[in-house]
């Protein structure tokens, strides 16, 4: 063998090495850009942080149904709930950044940022938003027929009673439904007294039981007791009334000026670094899901109180960065404490 095939033979296997060293690393780490770019290979799990039957469990179930169609993977729901959704979004904060683990929440998420000082995430850096797909409109006061009250005014004039003994539920402590009760309180100088459940479902059935006697909820989950005679609306927290109840006034009609109370959402996140592919192909598939008009029945007949945002990633981290700060301005205001 001459000097120049010893050479060539020479380079041809140190490729070779260097070849076998860059697969062994293949091996050692997965291919994210193969994944990323058949993702999604097996079905997802949507995280539901709050009890199953509630407004945000009811709005998830079509919008997974739809989103089969456009991943070609089913998208199932996983109700973990408890501690107003932090026991969820541990969770979901602790999962693979592999966009098999999400979670669907509600604006109550950026709420916990002021309300519990030990949380074991953070609400801002320990996950990828994807979009808000949904925004609030407002929410229904409503009381049950063991009220003596047929409008705002005379549920007021209780809540100023000495001794009075009327109770509003709520999903938990340091939620909107929480919020926008103990603003009307105050505005309205009732003392109404607080009893937390373990989600919107609970809540709710509570007040239907007599358990408890008033809440200011969501209408999608409120709607059907209203129409059956079993809840009575008393008024709406949005800047104009709702279509699906038009006789109901807002809360400045009623009585309570300077009351509107409409921030809320419904939204998916991910873990953090979720990979940007992965964001991209999951916020296509849910823009393209509202759009499906068995989406838009869907909600239309159980969402009530929401309208379909589906706003971009980019939109949706502003949108939650400044909820964080401006819900923990309006919870120092009006005394709820963090934990």
């Amino acid at each position: 063998m001459d000097t120049k095939d010893h050479i060539n033979l020479k380079r041809r296997l140190t490729l070779k090495s260097a070849g076998a060293g860059l697969a062994g690393l293949a091996i050692g780490y997965p291919d994210i850009s193969n994944a990323q770019g058949t993702y999604p290979n097996k079905p997802i799990r949507l995280v539901i942080p709050f009890a199953p039957g509630g407004t945000l469990d009811v709005a998830m179930r079509p919008l997974c149904q739809q989103l089969l169609t456009f991943l070609g993977q089913p998208v199932y729901l996983d109700n973990r709930a408890g501690a107003n959704g932090v026991i969820g979004a541990e969770y979901v904060a602790n999962a693979p950044s592999d966009g098999y683990t999400l979670i669907a929440t509600s604006a109550s998420f950026a709420l916990n940022a002021s309300l519990y000082k030990n949380l074991k995430y953070d609400v801002l850096t320990d996950f990828t938003p994807i979009s808000a797909v949904m925004q609030g409109v407002g929410f229904v006061v409503i009381v049950n027929n063991n009220v003596p009250a047929n409008t705002l005014q005379e549920l007021i004039a209780l809540g100023k009673k000495s001794g009075n003994t009327y109770t509003y539920s709520s999903p938990g402590i340091g939620n909107t439904i929480h919020i926008a009760s103990e603003i009307f309180n105050q505005k309205a100088g009732t003392n109404f007294m607080h009893v937390p459940y373990k989600g919107s479902a609970p809540s709710l059935n509570a007040i239907v039981s007599g358990e408890a006697q008033i809440g200011i909820m969501p209408p999608g989950i409120v709607m059907p007791f209203i129409r059956s005679g079993q809840l009575r609306a008393l008024a709406f927290t949005g800047k104009k009334r709702l279509p699906d109840l038009p006789d109901v006034p807002t809360m400045a009609e009623a009585g309570v000026a300077d009351f509107v109370f409409e921030g809320t959402w419904m939204a998916i996140l991910g873990p953090k670094a979720l990979p940007q592919p992965i964001v991209n192909r999951l916020y296509q598939a849910i823009t393209q899901s509202i759009q499906q008009p068995a989406l838009k029945q869907a909600w239309a007949s159980n969402a009530s109180g929401y309208v379909a945002e589906g706003n971009s990633p980019a939109e949706f981290a502003k949108q939650l960065k400044d909820d964080v700060r401006r819900y923990g301005e309006i919870m120092r205001k009006i005394g709820i404490q963090a934990s």
